[in-house]
C-alpha cells in the first residue's frame, strides 16, 4: 500500500482525541442546503401519504405491499442519492442521505428495507465493482427495479464473521464458482434480487460474490419471527451448489474481508442516522401524549419528572444528531478529495476507512440513544404504552435490534481503542506522541478557573477529558501490554469515555457555530449543557472502573485524583434546564420545531 497523504486535522480519523476542532469547520443540520431539505421533505411527504397510512398492513406483511412501496420510493429517486450520476444516480453524499434516512425510519422496518438496499446492499458494488458490473446492476438498483441485500453472517459466525463456513470452489471448466452454505439474518432476503455474498474460496480465502436470486442453487428459508421490524424481510439465504459466474467475483479473490469491513463502516454510520430519525419521531410521540394525557386534573407534561424525561431525551437526541451530521461532513469532504486506498483492487475511497472509529461511535451512541428515548416514551405512556394500540410499544420492539446488527455494541466498543492503536502504528495518527505529551501535562495539571461562561467551561472540561482518554489508553498499554485485548472491560470503559467526549464536543461545536453566526442558540445551549453536565460524571466513573483494574493503593488514589482534576466541573442546575427544554417542546409540539428559529 502506498503512503497516504496527510489530511487537514479536522478530516483525520481519531483527531478528536488530540485537539479541538474549529466550530466553523464542522457540518451541522443548520448547514443543509435548500436542495437537501427538499429531498428530505419529499421523503417526508412520501412516508405520510403512502407508507404510514398502510402501517398495519406492512407490519402484517401484506403480500407484495412492501416491495410496491419500495419501488415507488425508487421512482421518486430515493434510492439513487449516493449512486454516481454516470450509473443513473444523483451522486450526492452522506449529508444528503441523513435527512432521507431520518424520514424513512419513521416506520423502522420499511426504513431498514430501504437502508439495507441503498447502504450495505448497493455500496459494495458502488465502491468495489468493475465497470461491467456497475453498468449491469447499478442503474437498476438506483431506480428500485432491483433490490439488494448483504450476506455476511452465518449461524455459527455472527461477531466472528471471518469464521464463516460458506465455501466457494471453481468449477472444472473455470466458468463458475460453486457456492455451498447458508447465510443467516439477511435483511431483504425474501424480496432481494441481488445479494453480496461472502464465502471462502477453497475454504480459506474470503471473497465477495454478486449472486442473483435466479442463479441455479439459490433459495431462501422461511421468514424469521422477529421481535420487531415486522414490516421488513429477514430470512436465511441458502446456497446449494449455487453457480456464480466468475465475472461476478466482487473485487479480488481472497480480499473479501476488506470489502466486508469497510462497507460496515458506512453501514454503521447509516444505522446511526436512521436511529436519530427514530429518536426524533419517538420523542415527538412522547411530547404529544404528555400534552394530552391528564392525571390529577392536569396534563402529565406539567409534572417535574415527566419534564426531566423529555429534557433528557431531547439532549441525548441533540448530541447524537450533532455527531451524525459532523461525521457526514467529514466523510463527504474526504470523498471530495478523490483520494483512494490501494490495498486492494480496485482501489476504494479513503473516506470508507478513514472514519472507522467515528462510525463505530455513531453506531453505538445513536442506537443506545434511540433505545433510551423509545423506552422513556413507553414509560410516559404508562399502561397504554404496553399495548399495541399505541405506537410506543412498536417503537421499543423496533429499536432493540440496532444494538445488535452492524456489529454488536460490545464488538464496536472493543474495536474503537484497538483501531486507534492500529492507525497509530501505521503512521496515520500521532497517538503515541500525544499520549506522551498528555502524561507529561497531567502531573502538573491545574484546572483553569471558572470563566463565567458555561459553554467555555464545558470546552475546558472536554479538553481535560481528551487528556484523560490518552492517559487511560497509555496506562492500559503499560499495565497489560499484549494482553490488553483480553481486558475487554477496560477497553469498553475507554470507549465509553470516547463516545461521551465525541458527542459532547459535537453538540458544543454545533452550538458555538450557531452563536458565531448570530443565532441566540439558547435552546441549543441548554441541550448541550444538559448532555455535558451528565456525561462528565459518567466519564469519571468509567475512569475509576478502568484505573481500579490497573493499579491499587496509593498509586490508584493518585491517578483517581488526576482524573478528577482533569474533569473538574461544577454541576449545573440541570433540573431547570430540562424544564426549559420540556416547556419549549410542549409549546412547539416536537423536536425539530423546538430548534427552529
Amino acid at each position: 500500500m502506498s503512503e497516504t497523504k496527510s489530511l487537514p486535522p479536522h478530516l483525520t480519523g481519531g483527531q478528536f482525541l488530540l485537539a479541538e476542532t474549529d466550530p466553523s469547520l464542522v457540518f451541522t443540520p443548520e448547514d443543509l442546503s435548500s436542495e437537501q431539505r427538499q429531498i428530505a421533505d419529499a421523503a417526508k411527504k412520501f412516508m405520510e401519504k403512502d407508507v404510514l397510512p398502510k402501517l398495519d398492513a406492512l407490519e402484517h406483511q401484506e403480500e407484495g405491499l412492501a416491495v410496491r412501496l419500495f419501488k415507488q420510493a425508487g421512482e421518486l429517486g430515493l434510492h439513487a442519492i449516493e449512486i454516481p450520476e454516470v450509473y443513473g444516480g444523483l451522486g450526492l453524499g452522506k449529508t444528503t442521505s441523513i435527512g432521507l434516512a431520518e424520514q424513512l425510519t419513521r416506520l423502522a422496518g420499511f426504513g431498514i428495507t430501504c437502508g439495507a438496499h441503498t447502504g450495505i446492499g448497493s455500496q459494495p458494488l458502488t465502491y468495489f465493482g468493475t465497470e461491467v458490473q456497475k453498468q449491469k446492476y447499478l442503474p437498476r438498483l438506483a431506480t428500485g427495479e432491483l433490490m439488494a441485500a448483504y450476506c455476511l453472517s452465518e449461524a455459527g459466525s455472527g461477531s466472528d464473521a471471518l469464521g464463516m463456513k460458506t465455501r466457494a470452489v471453481l468449477s472444472p471448466d473455470g466458468k463458475h464458482y460453486v457456492l455451498n452454505g447458508a447465510k443467516m439474518w439477511i435483511t431483504n432476503c425474501g424480496w432481494a434480487d441481488l445479494f453480496t455474498v461472502f464465502a471462502k474460496v477453497d475454504g480459506q480465502h474470503v471473497t465477495a460474490f454478486l449472486v442473483e436470486r435466479t442463479f441455479p442453487g439459490v433459495s431462501t428459508g422461511k421468514e424469521e419471527h422477529k421481535l420487531g421490524l415486522k414490516s421488513s424481510s429477514t430470512r436465511q439465504l441458502i446456497l446449494e451448489d449455487a453457480l456464480v459466474p466468475v465475472e461476478n467475483v466482487l473485487g479480488q479473490v481472497g480480499k473479501g474481508a476488506y470489502i466486508a469491513f469497510n462497507i460496515l463502516n458506512y453501514g454503521r454510520f447509516g444505522l446511526g442516522a436512521g436511529a436519530v430519525g427514530g429518536a426524533k419521531a419517538s420523542l415527538d410521540v412522547a411530547v404529544r401524549y404528555a400534552g394530552e394525557r391528564k392525571q390529577f386534573g392536569r396534563t402529565i407534561g406539567s409534572f417535574g419528572l415527566i419534564q426531566q424525561k423529555l429534557g433528557e431525551m431531547a439532549a441525548k437526541t441533540f448530541a447524537a444528531e450533532s455527531a451524525v451530521y459532523r461525521v457526514s461532513g467529514m466523510i463527504d469532504e474526504v470523498m471530495a478529495t478523490g483520494e483512494m486506498v490501494d490495498s486492494v483492487q480496485p482501489n476504494f475511497p479513503r473516506s470508507l476507512d478513514e472514519f472507522a472509529v467515528e462510525c463505530s461511535i455513531i453506531k453505538v451512541a445513536c442506537s443506545e440513544t434511540l433505545d433510551r428515548v423509545a423506552d422513556e416514551t413507553l414509560q410516559i405512556h404508562g399502561g397504554y404504552g404496553y399495548t399495541e394500540e399505541f405506537p410506543a410499544a412498536r417503537g421499543c420492539r423496533d429499536s432493540r435490534i440496532n444494538r445488535i446488527f452492524e456489529g454488536t455494541n460490545e464488538i464496536n466498543r472493543l474495536f474503537m481503542p484497538t483501531a486507534l492503536v492500529r492507525r497509530a502504528e501505521r503512521g496515520r495518527l500521532p497517538l503515541t506522541d500525544a499520549t506522551a505529551k498528555a502524561f507529561a501535562e497531567v502531573r502538573a495539571w491545574t484546572p483553569p478557573e471558572d470563566s463565567g461562561d458555561a459553554l467555555q467551561n464545558a470546552r475546558t472540561a472536554l479538553a481535560g477529558a481528551r487528556k484523560l482518554v490518552l492517559v487511560l489508553g497509555g496506562s492500559a498499554m503499560q499495565r497489560f501490554g499484549k494482553e490488553l485485548a483480553e481486558q475487554q472491560e477496560v477497553l469498553a470503559a475507554q470507549s465509553d469515555i470516547m463516545i461521551d467526549l465525541f458527542l459532547g464536543e459535537s453538540a458544543l461545536l454545533r452550538t458555538l457555530k450557531a452563536k458565531a453566526k448570530g443565532a441566540s442558540a439558547a435552546m441549543m445551549t441548554d441541550l448541550t449543557l444538559i448532555f455535558i453536565n451528565d456525561s462528565l460524571a459518567r466519564m469519571e466513573q468509567h475512569a475509576r472502573t478502568a484505573l481500579a483494574a490497573m493499579v491499587s493503593g496509593d498509586d490508584l488514589k493518585a491517578r483517581l485524583q488526576i482524573a478528577h482534576r482533569l474533569l473538574r466541573w461544577t454541576p449545573l442546575n440541570s433540573i431547570e434546564m430540562r424544564r426549559r427544554v420540556a416547556a419549549r417542546l410542549s409549546e412547539r409540539g416536537g423536536y425539530s420545531a423546538m430548534l427552529a428559529a
